[in-house]
């Protein structure tokens, strides 16, 4: 039985406030589309969670879905702050968010943790560091077999996964090339899992090259096909890195005002990611289009 829904059925079954949620992705493959969809919904009192959030966040918060963010870096990639969780973050500022901080170590070992079905993981590299300092959660055992000292942090296993992969096919066998990240961990990790793909390919292309099959079906609740999806990220292959879009977001990004004319002009305007894509016009995503350079493939046998 197929599992191929809309991003707005996806969202609206998986997705409930109050949830912890986790768009992965790491430099490409960072789906905003879903994040889009997300505000659209109205979403209340989200925890996003992510190793290096990012824009998609910083709109997410800054549209009032989130209360808290659990993160080990954050910024505008190669240009700056993000500057909605700045003003959400800061002192002066009414409506604030909450913030637990860790390494990217440390969000990875939370999320191998609760893939792997334990209660924490144990890392060493806090060691000399002042994280541990305002981060409660990070807890120091001993260890049984040398005796040394070893930093824990608790399991993180969000209800929802939205991963966003190159193909799937429709029962959400999903495959991924190039930079990778944390999106095994998260998908195995989670409750619930959204996969979000630029192309749907039949089950048997799948099959002829499994080692690229990152997300195995049993784990997944929803597949969608939403080309485009993670703008201004990229999609290996498919699509470049949006850099003019990053460098301007830090002038639309730092007054509250251009920020909400942009949600409403780009997100609430718009019914789904095709229009999103649509209002920002055929010469980006020319621009964008990533050129060939094929890989050469294998023979596996039969």
């Amino acid at each position: 039985m197929t599992k191929l829904v809309s991003l707005k059925e996806a969202v609206a079954e998986c997705v409930q406030d109050e949830d912890t949620l986790v768009i992965e992705g790491f430099t490409h493959l960072i789906c905003h589309a879903a994040g889009h969809e997300i505000i659209r919904q109205k979403k209340k009192n989200l925890t996003l969670a992510r190793l290096t959030p990012d824009t998609v966040y910083d709109q997410m918060i800054e549209a009032g879905v989130c209360k808290k963010l659990v993160f080990s870096w954050a910024g505008n990639p190669g240009v700056g702050s993000l500057h909605a969780v700045r003003r959400h973050t800061e002192a002066k500022y009414t409506e604030r968010i909450e913030l637990e901080e860790y390494s990217h170590g440390g969000m990875m070992t939370r999320l191998q943790a609760g893939s792997m079905g334990q209660p924490f993981g144990m890392i060493q590299s806090f060691n000399g560091t002042d994280i541990p300092k305002v981060n409660p959660a990070i807890k120091e055992i001993t260890c049984p077999y040398t005796q040394k000292k070893i930093q824990t942090v608790p399991a993180l296993n969000p209800d929802v996964c939205v991963v966003h992969v190159q193909r799937a096919d429709k029962n959400g066998n999903a495959q991924v090339w190039g930079l990778m990240g944390t999106q095994k961990e998260s998908a195995f990790a989670a409750k619930k899992v959204i996969v979000v793909a630029e192309e749907i390919v039949e089950a048997s292309v799948i099959r002829r090259d499994p080692n690229r099959t990152l997300i195995p079906e049993v784990i997944v609740d929803c597949v969608v096909h939403e080309p485009w999806g993670c703008h201004p990220s990229f999609a290996q292959g498919y699509y470049d890195r949006d850099n003019d879009f990053y460098v301007n977001w830090d002038v639309i990004s730092r007054d509250s005002k251009t920020y909400a004319d942009w949600l409403n002009e780009f997100v609430y305007s718009s019914e789904n990611h095709a229009d999103y894509m649509k209002k920002l016009g055929t010469k980006t995503m020319e621009r964008l289009k990533a050129k060939s350079r094929m890989c050469e493939g294998v023979d596996y046998g039969y």
